[in-house]
Formats: structure tokens, C-alpha cells, sequence
């Protein structure tokens, strides 16, 4: 089937286009209709899945988490593009970056949405592990892409904290090809995931638990799980506007569904072993995100623990498990996706017009930018779980997956968590919005291409958090039923 190839070769042709092409016009329409017709064709691609079945084929497996990974990583790479035509445009046009600078960007992101891609296309455990290793090396150019010192120390942090994550992860991988050695030998498809799946509970136990725990730190130091989560402020607060929603809204997933791959195996062969790691590292990174937002000084690292936060609450839905909590944690993945990609916009626009991060300097953000303001202002209404907004949805459900489970104490902690992260993170963005305006900022709002795409996130979210369409919750209902315990 072609159109997995297709997925793959259309970033990698646009990226070898933007290495060439020496126009900034011609580089901004490539990028866009690049990644326009990604979006579509993997659309499709996904429709076809959640209708006839997984495709399996050589090297590629999508099925329904895939497909629903493949939506986010590719709607959100559009939102990026379209958001970059302005922002990078704009430093272009202030002359902080250069030519050089501004066709390396929008290469570099064509080959981080190439790596991304290639993570939730791949049946094989150990191409996916390349892949997510792809991911890093990829973006680290990205978050050191100003080329100061702040943005090369936090790319360098960046770029060795994640390897050494993923070189435990490998040690997973590892050990789980040796729990599958009296089982399948020494055959070639022992890292396939779909064979892995199928003999689940053959598998050697000991080992396949050792595994996990190398895969859960591993690979939950790139999704940014407390304790491993200390590249992530920095990369977050250095690199360019858009690719920080880049980092938080996709990236993040892709190191998560790595995750969830080796959670389903696990709990086919070891049940409770899995869920119980989620449910630590969920209220552990909750826990820390909530002290990181009391004291945060910095908007753009204020949404970076935010970030944390919500990691950690996607784990504790999977880890409390159900259908509740998995249909509750697949809408948080989706919803935060789309309103951390929002808000890093809209700290975007912030940053080019008051020329700083610090929170302190930013005031009057309502009257000064009334667009922005008010979408700032409602994607933290939204991030936070108010209603009616998506979010709310989700962590909805996975307290209602705790109360069901009577896992009492991880549902009063969650919900402790939940109040405590709300009126921090408000009365940052509260003080931002309103207020007297800084002095010296002159009045006028970001242009039209910055603020479409804003509108469009923030429409999503209402509409889900609203409506709940019925084609969304078929999607969420039809991925949650590859989880053990995810059916209706």
C-alpha cells in the first residue's frame, strides 16, 4: 500500500526542496503545500484503518492508535507551517535570523516531522527506537536554532539527557526479545509488535518486567516523566515559538505511544505491573509540574511544566485503565495537543511584541494584543480543565476511572493536584492578560496568519468539549479497544 510510503517520502522530498530552493516565498509555499497534502493523505490513511482494519505490510503497521497518532502529528505540523509563515517571517524580517537560518528551519522541521512519522508507521520495536533516537537528533538543531548561548546549552542539555534515555530504552527492547526467545527462537519477527501482541502471555515475565521499567524511564525521560524531566523546561523555554508546540504537542505523544506499545505486551503477559508504574510516575509528575507552575517566572517554562502536568496525567489514566480511564486519557492526549499548540502560539506572539519571557514585564496583554489576549487567555481556561472545553472531558473521565476502581487515594491526590495547578497557573496568565500595560509596548495585534490558526485549535477544543461529535468518540472508542480493558 503506497500511501505509507507516500506519508514518509512527502517531508523528505519538501525538505530536500527547502535545501535548494532560495527564496523565502518559494520555501514558505513548499513547506505549506508539503505538509497540506501530508495532512490529507494520512487523513485518509486513517479513515481507512478505523473503517476496514489495521494495514500491515514489510516493515509498516498502522492500526487505530497509529491512525490517531498519525491525525495529530500531522494537523498540528500544518498549524506549525501556517503559524511559521508569520513568526519566523517576522524574524526574518527584523533581521535576526539570516537566509542560511531561515531555509535550515523549515528543513529541519520537515526531517522532525519525517522522524515522528516514521515512529507510528513502524511494526518493528527497533526501527521505532531509531526513530524516536531520530526524533531527538532532528530536533535538538531546532531548539538550539537561534544559536545563543541559552539555546545551544539547552539544546546540548537537551540532545544528552534524551540519549541517555534512550539507551535505556534499548536495554528494554533488549530484554524484550530475550522474553521471547523460548517462544520464537531466533526469528526475525521478534520485535515485530503485532507477533510480540499475539504470544504476549508466553512471555518470559521476569524479563519482560525488567523491561518495562527500562522502557517506562527510557522512554518517559522524552516524554518528560518526573524524575526524567529536566531537558524539558530549558528546550521548551529556548527553542522558536512553533517549535515549541511542536516539542509539547507531538513529540511528547510519539515518545508516549512508544511507551504504550510495550504497556499493551506488558499487560497482556504481567497484569497490574504496567498499570502500577503509570499510576507512580502520573502523580510523581503531577506532583512536581504543580510546584514548578507555583514558582514559575517565565510564561513560556510556565507552559512547559504544564506540559509535565499533563503527562503525567495521560499516565494516570492509562495506569487506573478501563474503558474510562483509557477513553479519558486518549481524549487528554488529543485535547492537550491541540491546547498547548494554542497557547505556545499565542506565548509567540507575546514574545515578539514585549521582546521577553519573564512574566513580570508582561502586563495588559488584553489591550494591548485584544485578539490574542482573549485566546490566551482561554486556551489557560482550557489547559487548566475548564469547561466546556475538551480537556475537561478527559480528566473527567479518569477521576471517574479512579472513584470506579476505588482507587481512592490516587483520585483525592489527582483531584488535589488538579485545584492547586488551576489557581497557580490562572494567576500567572490572569496577571499577563490584565493589568496596567507595560510601558513602552506599542498597541497592535499579530497579523491574520498567526491568528487564524489560533482560532481553528481553539474551535476544535469547543466543539469537542461541547458537542463530544459522535465521529470523535467512534475514533477514541475504536483505539481505546486495543488496550486490555479498553472495550466497551
Amino acid at each position: 500500500m503506497i500511501i505509507i510510503e507516500a506519508i514518509l517520502l512527502i517531508p523528505l522530498a519538501v525538505a530536500v526542496a527547502c535545501f535548494f530552493l532560495p527564496h523565502r516565498r518559494t520555501l514558505e509555499a513548499s513547506a505549506l503545500l508539503g505538509t497540506g497534502a501530508l495532512f490529507i493523505i494520512a487523513l485518509m490513511l486513517g479513515i481507512d484503518v478505523l473503517n476496514n482494519g489495521p494495514v500491515q505490510y514489510s516493515y509498516w503497521y498502522v492500526d487505530e492508535l497509529s491512525a490517531f497518532m498519525l491525525f495529530i502529528i500531522t494537523f498540528v505540523a500544518l498549524m506549525v507551517v501556517i503559524y511559521s509563515v508569520s513568526y519566523i517571517g517576522h524574524d526574518y524580517e527584523e533581521r535576526e535570523i539570516d537566509l542560511r537560518q531561515f531555509r535550515s528551519y523549515y528543513l529541519m522541521v520537515q526531517l522532525f516531522l519525517l522522524t515522528m512519522l516514521l515512529v507510528v508507521v513502524c511494526n518493528n520495536l527497533g526501527i521505532m527506537w531509531v526513530a524516536i533516537e531520530g526524533t531527538t537528533l532532528a530536533s535538538a538543531f531546532l531548539v538550539g536554532f537561534y544559536e545563543k548561548d541559552t539555546s545551544v546549552e539547552a539544546a546540548w542539555k537537551y540532545l544528552v539527557i534524551c540519549s541517555l534515555g534512550i539507551a535505556l530504552a534499548l536495554f528494554g527492547i533488549v530484554l524484550t526479545y530475550a522474553s521471547s526467545i523460548e517462544v520464537l527462537g531466533a526469528s526475525s519477527s521478534a520485535l515485530e509488535w503485532t507477533t510480540l501482541r499475539s504470544i504476549a502471555p508466553e512471555l518470559d515475565p521476569t524479563y519482560l518486567r525488567l523491561a518495562f521499567i527500562l522502557i517506562m524511564v527510557g522512554y518517559g525521560t522524552k516524554v518528560g516523566l518526573a524524575p526524567m524531566h529536566t531537558w524539558l523546561p530549558d528546550a521548551h523555554s529556548e527553542a522558536p515559538s512553533p517549535i515549541s508546540a511542536l516539542l509539547s504537542a507531538v513529540l511528547l505523544n510519539c515518545a508516549f505511544y512508544g511507551i504504550l506499545r510495550f504497556f499493551i505486551i506488558t499487560e497482556l503477559c504481567v497484569p497490574g505491573f504496567a498499570t502500577t508504574l503509570m499510576l507512580i510516575f502520573g502523580l510523581l509528575s503531577m506532583a512536581l509540574a504543580a510546584a514548578f507552575i507555583i514558582a514559575a517566572k517565565d510564561y513560556k517554562r510556565l507552559l512547559a511544566y504544564s506540559s509535565i502536568e499533563h503527562m503525567g496525567i495521560i499516565s494516570l489514566g492509562f495506569g487506573l485503565g478501563g474503558y474510562i480511564g483509557i477513553f479519558g486519557a486518549l481524549v487528554q492526549m488529543f485535547s492537550h495537543a491541540m491546547t498547548k499548540c494554542l497557547l505556545f502560539f499565542g506565548a509567540g506572539n507575546i514574545l515578539q511584541k514585549y521582546n521577553t519571557k519573564s512574566m513580570d514585564e508582561v502586563r495588559g496583554v488584553i489591550s494591548v494584543m485584544p485578539v490574542t489576549g482573549a485566546l490566551l487567555l482561554l486556551g489557560a481556561l482550557a489547559i487548566t480543565g475548564s469547561p466546556p472545553f475538551s480537556i475537561f472531558i478527559g480528566e473527567v473521565a479518569i477521576l471517574q476511572a479512579g472513584l470506579s476502581n476505588e482507587e481512592y487515594l490516587v483520585s483525592g491526590l489527582y483531584l488535589a493536584l488538579l485545584v492547586v495547578i488551576f489557581a497557580a497557573f490562572m494567576y500567572h496568565i490572569s496577571r499577563m492578560v490584565f493589568g496596567k500595560t507595560t510601558e513602552g509596548v506599542t498597541k497592535g495585534d499579530a497579523g491574520p496568519i498567526s491568528l487564524i490558526p489560533m482560532l481553528l485549535l481553539l474551535g476544535i477544543i469547543l466543539v469537542i468539549g461541547v458537542f463530544l461529535p459522535e465521529p470523535f468518540t467512534d475514533m477514541v472508542e475504536q483505539v481505546a479497544g486495543i488496550f486490555p480493558g479498553g472495550r466497551t
